[in-house]
């Protein structure tokens, strides 16, 4: 169907809701498209670059539809949409936004917010290895604990096993006081985060005491074998390769096992191989492990975060491509 410059709410209320106070969403659907957008009634007036009139057109059809199915709009929302319909306009948010991950003990639904994230939990329900990999702020580490978390209250699990390697990012913390568990406790402070982001806090304590939830280093890991347990391994990128093998040959029988990382936020000392652009290389194609690779697109954080990744994966381009041509170069001279 070709776009029209006419959509019709055809809902005081839903209409309403989707303009926002102010207009706020609507002016907001102006920036991110660069078109203009008028409203009479229920009536939006849709002007500009006809594609981009297209993609709004679609937004239009689609938010209607998840308001109809009583899920609230936020600004967030919108960016969110507006970046899945610009690369596929013929996509149904719904199959994406209403597919709920878990309810937060404040009520909070945990849904997918891009193709990737839909992609990943998709993945994580399907196989038993899964890897998720890309940069900061994509939601890997928050979805996988989502998804573990309702495995548990399923009780498709026994238990929940969340693994970090012990590496320092970039700087020297220098000496640490108490035991082992205590000095790496500090790596592993977002994945607590996470946690007390889902459950009440007295919930999840109690799931800690028990061990029913079990934090660990990846150091903690070797010489156990792993039943009945969804395992999630974040920060893997600053794992070794022989730490990586000895994770992945934890796995016992009813596990499953979610592995994140940032290839391009290793910290392991120079020269030293990544375990986890390692496994990506060889596993491959093996049968029953998955992997979801997301962009700055996939960044759900402030649009800000998405801009700094941007902006560094540029740089990282310039010095790269800088490099080709002064080896080059080098190689013209030794002819």
């Amino acid at each position: 169907m070709s776009p029209s410059t006419h959509f019709d709410v055809a809902d005081a209320a839903l209409a309403a809701q989707l303009f926002g106070q102010q207009n706020k969403h609507l002016k907001l659907i102006e920036k991110k498209l660069g078109i203009r957008l008028g409203s009479q009634g229920t009536v939006i007036h849709l002007s500009g670059d006809p594609a981009q009139v297209h993609v709004g057109y679609r937004l239009l059809e689609e938010l209607r539809l998840l308001m109809q199915e009583g899920l609230p709009i936020y600004p967030t929302d919108i960016d969110y949409a507006i970046r899945i319909l610009s690369s596929d306009s013929t996509i149904s948010l719904k199959d994406i936004f209403c597919d709920t991950v878990f309810i937060s003990a404040r009520n909070k639904l945990i849904t997918p917010k891009s193709l990737a994230q839909k992609n990943y939990i998709d993945n994580i329900r399907e196989n038993h290895v899964v890897f998720g990999v890309g940069p900061a702020g994509t939601g890997k580490t928050y979805l996988a604990m989502a998804m573990g978390v309702a495995a548990l209250m399923r009780k498709e699990v026994s238990r929940i096993m969340l693994v970090r390697p012990a590496v320092e990012a970039g700087e020297k913390l220098g000496f640490l006081p108490g035991d082992l568990a205590e000095k790496v406790n500090p790596y592993l402070r977002p994945l607590y985060d996470a946690l007390y982001d889902m459950l009440d806090l007295k919930k999840a304590q109690e799931l800690l005491e028990t061990n029913v939830v079990e934090v660990a280093p990846l150091a903690f890991m070797r010489g156990r074998t792993l039943n009945d347990a969804f395992v999630i391994l974040d920060e893997a990128q600053n794992t070794t390769a022989e730490q990586m093998k000895m994770f992945l040959t934890r796995l016992g029988f009813g596990s499953k096992a979610v592995i994140t990382g940032d290839v391009t936020q290793i910290d392991l000392p120079r020269g030293q191989q990544s375990g986890l652009l390692q496994a990506v290389e060889i596993l491959s194609g093996v049968e029953d492990i998955a992997f979801t690779h997301f962009s700055d697109v996939d960044v759900v954080r402030h649009p800000i975060v998405q801009a700094i990744v941007r902006a560094y994966q540029r740089a990282d381009q310039s010095h790269d491509e800088a490099s080709r041509a002064a080896n080059s170069g080098a190689a013209v001279e030794d002819l």
